[in-house]
């Protein structure tokens, strides 16, 4: 058994690198045609950097709903969610602070919370039925017109080059495999794990394949911190977490309804009071302190320590 284990350790490990490499080529990829159109910082932050850094949770998500491991599949959505706006947002701001704009407080702030109130009210009866998947999939759809109508302040466009494109195409495409191979590898690996281990599925969810999943948006948003581009780290971390509650949620549902054991409520019902918390010191102070960044990680340990017992 126990050689059976540490096999599904070294997969998860394999599974994780996987997504983290092909999210990186995918959002590579994508950023130059976003900048191309023109798009903002903001608006590359809060679309094509969080759905790329939200691949992993995708994937992963609907793999393990198509399997039947649906406390896997939203485990690793909740958990994802949590993991991005404590610990990777608490990072962040012990890096030096993390700045909001006051479109990103106004507007994105409160998508943020109510997308964590809609899947904590689709999560009562323990089930996300089909019909309440395509209702957050209209959502989603509806936040990323927001998105484009409102972006009004545009980068300037990389210029167009014939060399440029193959590599450009090239890094999408081999991004997408990498992604979808390392979301199979997580999902079997992880569940084997959380059956030879004696943990339910939900643990292991919420958890270590949340944290795996969430690897890309750790790099995306500390590597943002770090070159002083506050808008783009506090973006992609507010996108990922819409992405993930309407959109990755929402397309595994459609796909396959799943049922999810009562762990999850407790979770949910932080998940919206995490949201709050950090839209209230964004719009208290437009930026998040060191000390408030502490907050965020000592809420993410207790969370994890909750769910353990």
């Amino acid at each position: 058994m126990v050689t059976s284990i540490a096999v599904d350790v070294v997969l998860v490990v394999v599974g994780v690198v996987g997504l983290w490499l092909g999210a990186r080529l995918f959002v590579d990829g994508a950023a130059v045609f976003a900048r191309r159109a023109g798009l903002s910082d903001l608006v590359i932050g809060l679309t094509v950097v969080s759905a790329g850094t939200s691949l992993p949770e995708a994937t992963v998500s609907v793999e393990a709903a198509l399997v039947g491991s649906p406390d896997i599949a939203v485990g690793n959505v909740v958990g994802s969610n949590l993991f991005n706006i404590g610990f990777v947002l608490g990072l962040v701001a012990l890096l030096g602070g993390v700045g909001a704009s006051r479109a990103l407080v106004r507007r994105d702030g409160g998508v943020l919370v109510g997308s964590a109130l809609l899947v904590l009210a689709f999560l009562l009866d323990l089930r996300v039925s089909r019909v309440e998947g395509l209702l957050l999939l209209l959502g989603f759809a509806a936040y990323l017109a927001l998105l484009l109508r409102s972006d009004d302040a545009p980068t300037e466009a990389v210029p167009a080059t014939s060399s440029s494109v193959p590599r450009t195409v090239g890094a999408l495409v081999a991004g997408l495999v990498l992604v979808v191979v390392g979301a199979s590898v997580l999902v079997a690996s992880a569940s084997d794990l959380a059956r030879l281990a004696g943990l339910s599925e939900w643990l292991i969810g919420v958890t270590v394949v949340a944290v795996g999943t969430s690897s890309p948006e750790i790099a995306a948003s500390v590597a943002a911190a770090r070159r002083g581009l506050g808008g783009i780290a506090a973006g992609n971390l507010v996108g990922s977490n819409v992405f993930n509650a309407l959109g990755i949620l929402g397309l595994t549902a459609a796909v396959h309804p799943v049922d999810v054991s009562p762990a999850a409520l407790p979770d949910a019902t932080w998940l919206v009071g995490l949201s709050v918390v950090v839209v209230v010191l964004f719009a208290s102070g437009r930026r998040l302190s060191r000390p408030e960044g502490v907050l965020l990680l000592a809420a993410t340990l207790v969370r994890w320590v909750l769910d353990a017992l």
